[in-house]
């Protein structure tokens, strides 16, 4: 009997010849073999690296499920193609694993970073990060720390420690940086990928028109949509294989940056936006405040016994999905009916 994979066209391809591939990366790649750890010591897979079994883990996880009902930038959007956070996430990976293709990176550790970057967001958006941070006053609520949190606490999936670095510190505002090259393609691919989607959203909403769009942005990255995510993508491969570290030339960063601006005046704090963002803060802010009064009523799951009453009731508000945060909200805070409800 003929053995199974043997002189069918297939060869055997395990986590020891995928660990030796790494070898051919670039100089400042990381490798899974050189990786600081788990927290806790586990038997390697057979067949995947340490980077590609954090990814899987991550995609199987709860939190990442969630994200298909959370807003990414216009509150319960009534068309079917309006991103969500998980298009976003599963933008932003794409785009990070063009950057390391591209750059010889380790392509399976930018992409478990990125799939993670984001499950810590609180239903509506980065509205939850305003409506949350009262509560931990002066520290502020980060939907970053909150993905950690998730991977540490709530959902321990024991990640390597470059996994968890690269979400901690995916955004720019946070400090310290990241430290390895991957996550600092998940750094651009996260703003490439938000800058053309939630344009197209503005464009598909009717917030915005085309020709609207500054000059420069026109010129430098062409029509919104494909042509900005491929030449932003080029910007950043053509510098970082120029200066040897994962960046993008000053002038296309400040055309990027004007657009940011742009979309930050025309969309993201638009009043109508702005409108959404007030009702969304209350809904969270209420929710927030019921479960302090009535902390028995958090899942148990949420009730980390060593965590403050805060962080028991945000986790379990954060972890909501946007339907599933009003329709609590709902059923907490009914509205009277006028009339005798005729």
């Amino acid at each position: 009997m003929q053995e199974i994979g043997r002189n069918v066209g297939l060869v055997r391809r395990d986590r020891l010849a995928r660990e030796a591939e790494e070898a051919a990366l670039s100089p400042s790649a990381t490798r899974s073999t050189a990786s600081r750890g788990r927290e806790r010591d586990e038997e390697p897979d057979e067949y995947r690296t340490a980077f590609e079994r954090d990814r899987d883990r991550i995609i199987h996880s709860k939190a990442f499920r969630r994200l298909k009902h959370k807003t990414q930038v216009f509150l319960n959007p009534e068309g079917d193609h309006f991103v969500t956070r998980l298009t976003h996430t599963m933008q932003v990976t794409q785009v990070a694993r063009s950057l390391a293709a591209a750059l010889s990176l380790n392509e399976p550790l930018a992409e478990a970073i990125a799939l993670g970057h984001d499950v810590g967001h609180s239903p509506f958006g980065h509205t939850g990060e305003e409506a949350l941070s009262p509560y931990f006053a002066p520290a502020e609520w980060h939907h970053a720390a909150q993905s950690v949190r998730i991977f540490e606490v709530l959902e321990d999936l024991n990640l390597t420690w470059e996994v968890r670095d690269g979400i901690r510190a995916h955004s720019w505002k946070i400090d310290p940086p990241p430290i390895t090259p991957e996550a600092f393609c998940v750094r651009f691919a996260d703003r490439i990928a938000y800058l053309a989607h939630d344009a197209l959203d503005a464009l598909r909403a009717g917030v915005l028109e085309e020709a609207e769009f500054p000059t420069a942005v026109r010129d430098r990255f062409g029509e919104p949509g494909r042509a900005w995510v491929g030449s932003m993508i080029g910007a950043v491969v053509d510098e970082s294989l120029r200066t040897g570290a994962v960046r993008m030339d000053g002038p296309t960063l400040a055309v990027m940056n004007e657009l940011r601006d742009f979309m930050f005046a025309r969309v993201y704090q638009a009043e109508e936006q702005l409108r959404q963002q007030r009702r969304a803060i209350g809904v969270i802010r209420d929710l927030m405040d019921w479960h302090l009064d009535h902390p028995d009523e958090i899942p148990i799951t949420y009730r980390q016994v060593d965590a403050s009453p805060q962080t028991q009731a945000a986790d379990y508000i954060a972890g909501m999905t946007d339907r599933f945060a009003l329709a609590t909200h709902d059923r907490l805070f009914p509205v009277a009916p006028e009339d005798g409800g005729r």
